[in-house]
Formats: structure tokens, C-alpha cells, sequence
């Protein structure tokens, strides 16, 4: 598809959305899920954690900012 199609139909690429899914988060990142999950959970004081319902978003500046501050996850 070209880029003008998928402008028409809403498309965001993953690298320019402001919030990921878990599963968008997990591709992004190559982390599996449990561990964004675990992650989102063991650190909620850092800010990349936002909460829509019961839907879990990641912030994907933020978390970028963790994860290049972290060594291991």
C-alpha cells in the first residue's frame, strides 16, 4: 500500500503513535508481553503507564526514556 492510501483510511504508523497497546508495544520494543505487562505494573511511578478502562496503553516516548535508562529488563 502506499502512504497516501493508508493516510485516507486514519493509519498511524507505530513509530509516530504518542500511546502503543500491549500489542503494538510488544513489536515495538521486541519485549514479549508479560513482560510490558510486568513491566507496566512494577513501575507505574514512572509515567509511561496509561490506563483507558481496562485497557493498558504504553506511552511510547516515555517508555522509550525508560528503556534507554535501564540495562536489563
Amino acid at each position: 500500500m502506499t502512504e497516501t492510501v493508508l493516510e485516507d483510511k486514519g493509519y498511524v504508523p507505530i513509530w509516530e503513535k504518542f500511546a502503543l497497546t500491549i500489542n503494538e508495544a510488544t513489536q515495538y520494543f521486541n519485549l514479549g508481553e508479560k513482560k510490558i505487562r510486568k513491566l507496566a505494573e512494577d513501575y507505574v511511578d514512572y509515567g509511561f503507564v496509561v490506563q483507558n478502562g481496562a485497557k493498558t496503553l504504553i506511552k511510547r516516548m516515555k517508555f522509550e526514556e525508560f528503556m534507554n535508562e535501564t540495562n536489563s529488563v
